[in-house]
């Protein structure tokens, strides 16, 4: 069966859910445009999550993908969150913040009984997963109305565990891809590969469609994935310049700049290891701090940095994310991208 068969698409193009920079708007072209849009939930309480669902199913008919963590919510630990805001203290007096008025929370939060609740009115044909899968019972719900289940590996071990475990296709995440790594069995970065390594190996190992993604940013990037096995692929980055995406003017502006050229994987701004384009912040703590809060509580201290910082136009304090391969983006609608990528599913023939 192929990619296309199993998710009901035209195309094999999914568009990477992207928290932050987008809503049901570009999900809605790049599903038009006959790929699979995306819709991240992490970030969404139940009621804006069925503001965007209706908006998306008011405004297309075709498959779409929701997308959710599947991580554990750590113990806040008080020491290490005092820490972290020592660590942070000189930039809270250079921008005049009052460090004690800082509220603590996580800004994302796992799959749960109530987001299977919200999904259960709108029924998705596709939900993904990063962080592994969510527990059996969630996951039994989540197919019981029919919906294709995806999850993203870092590793061979990891697709293999999906695969054991439900998963209708695996995402094989390069180490080239922006955003958050979906690593869950280890956190050893060093295991992981680039895309181009990656991808040949799990296709090797699974029996299920194998999705590449990580640094596949025009129809070459697509073609070569292809070529090695891919039944599809996954594209974030080279999205975030459409008109659809929300993304902020700061993190454009830093997209459109040579400092794009130069990424990093930084757990500064949430706890967990997540590819951005370097700045001030991480320059100045070195990227990866194993003092930080545990995913997701290192969020909550560097929320008002980043918003002061937004404010007088400087993204010295924000999460850029990107993937390394920064060329495919371009200030064009999300359907004409998609076509362009899916030319080069010919050249893969």
């Amino acid at each position: 069966m192929t990619l296309q068969q199993l998710l009901g698409i035209e195309l094999p193009i999914i568009q990477a859910p992207m928290a932050g920079v987008q809503g049901s708007a570009l999900a809605v072209a790049v599903c038009e445009a006959g790929g699979l849009g995306s819709l991240p939930c992490a970030m969404l309480d139940a009621d804006a999550m069925r503001r965007e669902l209706a908006a998306i199913r008011a405004q297309t008919s075709k498959p779409f993908n929701v997308n959710f963590f599947c991580h554990t919510p750590p113990e806040p630990d008080a020491a290490r969150e005092a820490g972290w805001r020592a660590a942070l203290a000189p930039y809270y007096a250079e921008l005049q913040i009052d460090a004690g008025a800082i509220p603590p929370g996580p800004a994302r939060l796992p799959f749960g009984a109530g987001a299977a609740e919200v999904l259960e009115a709108f029924r998705p044909d596709v939900v993904s997963f990063h962080f592994g899968l969510p527990a059996s019972d969630l996951l039994a719900r989540v197919r019981g109305w029919g919906a294709r289940i995806l999850s993203s590996a870092t590793t061979v071990d990891e697709a293999c565990w999906l695969e054991a475990h439900g998963a209708d296709a695996v995402i094989a995440q390069g180490l080239e891809a922006g955003g958050h790594r979906g690593h869950f069995l280890s956190d050893d970065l060093a295991a992981q590969a680039g895309t181009f390594a990656l991808l040949p190996q799990i296709v090797r190992a699974v029996k299920i469609p194998v999705i590449a993604a990580g640094g596949i940013a025009d129809a070459r990037g697509v073609a070569a994935a292809m070529a090695l096995g891919a039944a599809g692929v996954q594209v974030g980055t080279a999205y975030l310049l459409c008109p659809e995406a929300t993304t902020g003017a700061v993190h454009r502006a830093a997209l459109k700049s040579g400092a794009a050229r130069v990424t990093a994987l930084t757990n500064l701004f949430t706890g967990r290891p997540a590819r951005g384009i370097v700045n001030r912040i991480m320059r100045e703590l070195g990227p990866l701090d194993a003092a930080v809060p545990a995913f997701p509580l290192a969020a909550a201290a560097v929320a008002p940095l980043r918003a002061r910082g937004e404010s007088l136009g400087s993204g010295d304090f924000s999460p850029l994310w990107a993937g390394q391969n920064t060329s495919g983006c371009r200030e064009v609608p999300a359907a004409v991208l998609t076509r362009e990528l899916a030319a080069g599913l010919a050249a893969a023939r």
